[in-house]
């Protein structure tokens, strides 16, 4: 070795205590707060997930259970009211549950047997609008021929061309709505049982919540934050629920005066698919203008009760409802689209019915407990107006 050599010299020096380790390093880069905030937001997806996953293999016990619900908030008012007249409690639930029964019974069977009839006889009268409006299909009849005539090069092959056998399939319409009855009846007797439980129960649930608060400043917010949900889901409920019966009713008398057939049958349906927004109106609408290209020889009369169905609905969105439910229960569009189409995925039909009142109800107790306030704030529509 060279006596100048400083690298053979060169012993190795201990690490120095001062130097941070690299994985303590990185963990004390990392905010305390946006640990625990991660943790948070991965035990709630984890939740949300559990409740999907239970809502869908549970949801025929969770959807007679929120309809009940739904209806009880509904029908909160009318108790209330006969409770006002000194009726007791179990009296009042149960003449408001046997009137709602009674009519909802009448209007299924008044209505509901001309929309099965139509129903069923849908597929039969098809053609009939084709041969009823033929020369006015006729440029598209033959455009489409000579499309298809294009593609054959060899004559020969479509003279000896055999025709397809024609093959009839059973109509199983009526077995599917047989089945669909009966699962309706029983859904139905399950639903209005509870619904006449939650009205006889009134506040008792709120009750217990408020006992289990520790102070009394706890017990009488939870108290007053309860009894505003309450209100603001049963106004909500029961106003739309006005709004949609009256906008039936007006559908039918127009229909009437057009000479529209079943026009009653008719204003039934158009109130039932106003409950769900977007895409009740558009399958009303689709409904309405074949029964009318059916029901009128002109096209220009039938196209009309599409028309009037089209210009009133539009003054009913974008007018009545609006104006009647004030701008608080303003939702936002992407959502409430977002929302039916998850309910539908989730529950079938009744998901659509079920979503706009669950993510109203959602959007009112985010208004009122300030840990929701941003959630509320993404629910809230572009004309919302702010908390109270």
């Amino acid at each position: 070795m060279l006596p100048g050599d400083s690298t053979s010299d060169a012993v190795p020096m201990p690490p120095s205590r001062d130097a941070p380790n690299t994985a303590n390093s990185v963990r004390r880069r990392i905010p305390v707060h946006f640990e625990s905030r991660l943790s948070s937001v991965a035990h709630i997806v984890f939740i949300v997930l559990g409740l999907m996953a239970f809502a869908y293999f549970a949801r025929s016990v969770v959807i007679p259970v929120l309809l009940a619900w739904m209806i009880s908030m509904t029908l909160k008012p009318l108790v209330r009211w006969l409770q006002a007249w000194h009726v007791p409690t179990p009296i009042a639930a149960g003449l408001v549950v046997i009137l709602v029964a009674t009519g909802g019974t009448i209007g299924m069977i008044r209505l509901g047997r001309p929309a099965v009839e139509w129903v069923q006889s849908a597929p039969e009268n098809a053609p009939r609008i084709k041969e009823k409006f033929q020369h006015i299909l006729r440029p598209a009849v033959k455009l489409s021929e000579a499309a298809s005539s294009v593609g054959t090069l060899d004559p020969a092959e479509s003279t000896t061309k055999k025709p397809q056998p024609v093959e009839v399939k059973d109509n199983r319409v009526s077995s599917t709505v047989f089945t669909w009855t009966g699962s309706l009846l029983a859904g139905g007797a399950e639903t209005v049982a509870l619904v006449f439980l939650l009205l006889i129960a009134g506040d008792l649930f709120v009750q217990k919540l408020v006992r289990t608060m520790p102070t009394f400043h706890d017990k009488k917010h939870a108290l007053q934050i309860s009894h505003e949900i309450q209100q603001s889901i049963s106004k909500y409920l029961l106003t739309v629920g006005i709004v949609n019966l009256c906008f039936g009713v007006l559908i039918g008398i127009v229909f009437h005066l057009i000479g529209m057939p079943s026009a009653t049958m008719w204003g039934g349906v158009v109130a039932l698919l106003n409950f769900v927004p977007y895409l009740g109106p558009v399958a009303g609408m689709i409904a309405v203008a074949l029964a009318g290209l059916l029901a009128f020889d002109t096209l220009a009369l039938g196209l009309l009760p599409v028309g009037a169905y089209l210009i009133l609905h539009l003054i009913e969105a974008n007018a009545v409802t609006p104006f009647v439910l004030g701008r608080r229960f303003t939702l936002n569009p992407v959502v409430i689209f977002v929302a039916l189409i998850f309910c539908i995925w989730l529950w079938g039909v009744m998901g659509a019915l079920l979503a706009v009142p669950l993510l109203v109800s959602f959007k009112v107790l985010c208004e009122r407990v300030p840990a929701l306030a941003t959630a509320g704030e993404f629910l809230s529509g572009a004309d919302s107006a702010p908390k109270p």
